[in-house]
């Protein structure tokens, strides 16, 4: 069975590791990194831990299938009749069975200003351009500036908001620069941190970021920004570091392919009962209209799934049928405390924290070998003092 699989992410990588499993199948990946990104990592990446955790390399993932082809290309086009595939490059990449697993990107709501001044953390170039504006800032160019501003406190935003004050202390310590004294202001437009989980999972996370020094402000909009402060509910904040943690949107690719994908109301795209969106063309995880999509979790049990069934087919037995299953999860809130929820249970603390540990681990192991998840994972215990230069600085 010749299958395409088009998006580096967990969805993809994972249907073709189960998929190359067995010998019969010919895989061709198709990403526009040459590397698979560990997103739960991301915030550490962005706060001096090592940059191993949070990126492998694609020939590392598949190194001894012979059965994977990698290509990096960008797809732009689509043709279910003809089943092909038109790249960014020129390259037509004809297929029998396609998996669609492109994941989202960022979307600013349209607010004036933070696509230009707002920061990201969500891959390599952005975490490095931030990295090198704190540098720049505070080592080169002696800016004071005393609030670094977090936009967005989903899970991504609280992680990140608990580690960036240390961080930044971090820097002054190192290059023995006098320190004016850091303030981490998280803002939120819900009234609560954490909004998709429980209010007692949200109020025990307030009072932890708020004994971490984090100044959390709900409730919040924000309105503009410009290159030295925000304008958040008609009041200016002075900031140089706005990183904006908030906002995805489905990949633009189906919007574009509006006549072939019948699209929900948030933008992904609306599948049936075997994660079908046409003739032997299947969507899965962030992309896919599913319960609990836009979580790493959800993905790899997308990506199961599929795969089950597209060997089930090829043995002429009957598909399965999808269902939807809750996973847990993990909110890393500071050093060795995070918050665990999953259905009625949740626990706080370092508890909590050895479990992210554990599924950090899980996640790292349905990636790679034991060995290299071993190796991976015990990366991310380890942050360096010359992780506060930014890499073109060394």
């Amino acid at each position: 069975m010749n299958v395409t699989i088009v998006g580096g992410g967990f969805g993809g990588v994972k249907t073709a590791l189960e998929l190359s499993e067995h010998e019969e199948n010919h895989i061709t990946l198709i990403s526009d990194r040459t590397d698979f990104q560990y997103y739960p990592a991301l915030y550490g990446a962005a706060t001096g831990h090592n940059h191993l955790e949070s990126w492998v390399p694609l020939s590392k993932v598949f190194a001894g299938r012979t059965n994977v082809t990698i290509k990096q290309d960008t797809i732009v086009s689509i043709d279910p009749n003809a089943k092909t595939l038109t790249g960014a490059s020129g390259e037509s990449y004809a297929y029998e069975k396609c998996v669609l697993a492109l994941g989202t990107v960022t979307t600013y709501f349209g607010i004036k200003g933070l696509d230009t001044y707002a920061f990201g953390i969500k891959s390599e170039e952005e975490i490095e351009r931030l990295k090198c504006h704190l540098y720049e800032d505070i080592v080169e160019k002696h800016v004071q500036d005393k609030q670094y501003i977090v936009i967005g406190a989903g899970p991504t935003g609280v992680e990140l908001a608990a580690a960036l004050g240390s961080y930044i202390n971090k820097i002054y310590k190192y290059y023995n620069i006098e320190n004016p004294g850091i303030e981490v202001v998280l803002i939120e437009a819900a009234p609560r941190v954490l909004p998709r989980m429980h209010e007692k999972a949200s109020e025990v996370v307030l009072k932890r970021l708020q004994k971490l020094g984090v100044n959390v402000q709900l409730e919040k909009a924000v309105e503009l920004a410009t290159a030295d402060s925000i304008m958040v509910g008609g009041q200016p904040i002075s900031s140089h570091t706005v990183i904006w943690t908030s906002g995805v949107a489905n990949h633009p690719f189906f919007k574009e392919h509006e006549s072939i994908f019948k699209l929900a109301k948030n933008g992904r795209v609306e599948v049936d009962e075997y994660m079908s969106a046409g003739k032997d063309l299947y969507v899965i995880g962030d992309n896919a209209a599913t319960p609990y999509t836009g979580l790493a979790q959800t993905a790899l049990h997308d990506a199961l799934f599929v795969s089950e069934n597209l060997m089930r087919e090829a043995k002429g037995k009957k598909p399965k049928k999808y269902k939807a299953v809750k996973p847990p999860v993990v909110v890393p809130v500071g050093e060795n405390w995070a918050v665990f929820e999953w259905h009625w249970l949740r626990l706080y603390g370092w508890v909590a924290s050895l479990l992210r540990r554990a599924a950090d681990l899980i996640g790292y192991s349905d990636m790679l070998p034991l060995g290299q998840a071993l190796g991976v994972w015990h990366a991310s215990l380890v942050s360096h003092d010359d992780d506060v230069m930014p890499t073109k600085k060394q």
